[in-house]
């Protein structure tokens, strides 16, 4: 009697073990009901320019009379030496603004690229005569989860025109374990998430290679559940526990 309370007891501690067990707990972004994803009319090309926000890097170059030593460098009419130009990232405030060489503190945050060259051409035109300037956001980036959370990367985006095949092959692809027919890109938009969902699984999905990624995208692909792996490697140790148990409480009731 009293070995079958043992077994009952090592039994209600290895339900309750099993039910503490975190088989696929590292999935991320699980669908429940009443979320909402969109598979249909996904933005091919940005809805709107990127603007500049804080902790952004920044980088420029000046040339005086509208970039004219550019021209004269690259035909080789210029006759002074050329001097190579060095970037110097310059990190955007927590207020929105960016100190940059002579002209000091300026208000970047919300500017697109184009509108900010406008502003450093009127600041810097105080100084310099018809000033050419171009500038430069230097950490845009998206994330890429390809399929195994240990295989995630930072992409950093060297063009405005890099494309979802083009982020994904620099993720090294999808893993083995990622499923192709269900892949999550998240942007941000109106200051909030939304989840595109794609499918590259079949020749339809080339509608989607050439969607041009942005800046601060996620591209998460959904790894394949394996739950006959994590349930086993969670159940052995527990029955090795358990049938130990057994066996000491048997060799014990023998001495009784």
């Amino acid at each position: 009697m009293k070995i079958f309370a043992s077994i009952t007891f090592l039994l209600t501690i290895l339900s309750t073990m099993l039910g503490s067990c975190g088989v696929n707990s590292n999935l991320m972004f699980k669908e429940v009901k009443g979320d909402t994803t969109v598979v249909e009319n996904i933005p091919m090309t940005p809805l709107e320019e990127y603007r500049i926000s804080s902790d952004d890097k920044i980088s420029f170059t000046l040339t005086t009379n509208n970039g004219a030593r550019i021209i004269e460098d690259i035909s080789g009419l210029s006759t002074s030496p050329r001097v190579p130009q060095v970037a110097v990232e310059y990190t955007v405030r927590s207020n929105g603004e960016v100190k940059l060489p002579i002209i000091g503190m300026v208000s970047v945050k919300g500017l697109t690229v184009n509108e900010c060259e406008d502003t450093l051409i009127l600041k810097y035109g105080r100084q310099y005569d018809s000033p050419f300037i171009q500038v430069n956001v230097t950490n845009k980036r998206v994330i890429v989860f390809p399929g195994n959370g240990s295989d995630a990367k930072v992409i950093p985006l060297l063009n405005s025109n890099t494309t979802l095949m083009e982020a994904l092959a620099q993720a090294g692809g999808i893993t083995d374990r990622g499923r192709a027919n269900t892949i999550k890109l998240m942007r941000k938009e109106n200051g909030k998430r939304v989840i595109y969902k794609l499918d590259l699984s079949t020749m339809d999905g080339l509608k989607y290679v050439d969607m041009i990624v942005q800046a601060n995208d996620y591209i998460y692909v959904e790894p394949t559940p394996e739950l006959s792996k994590e349930i086993a490697e969670d159940i052995v140790p527990i029955v090795s526990l358990l049938s130990s148990a057994i066996i000491i409480i048997s060799a014990l009731s023998l001495f009784k």
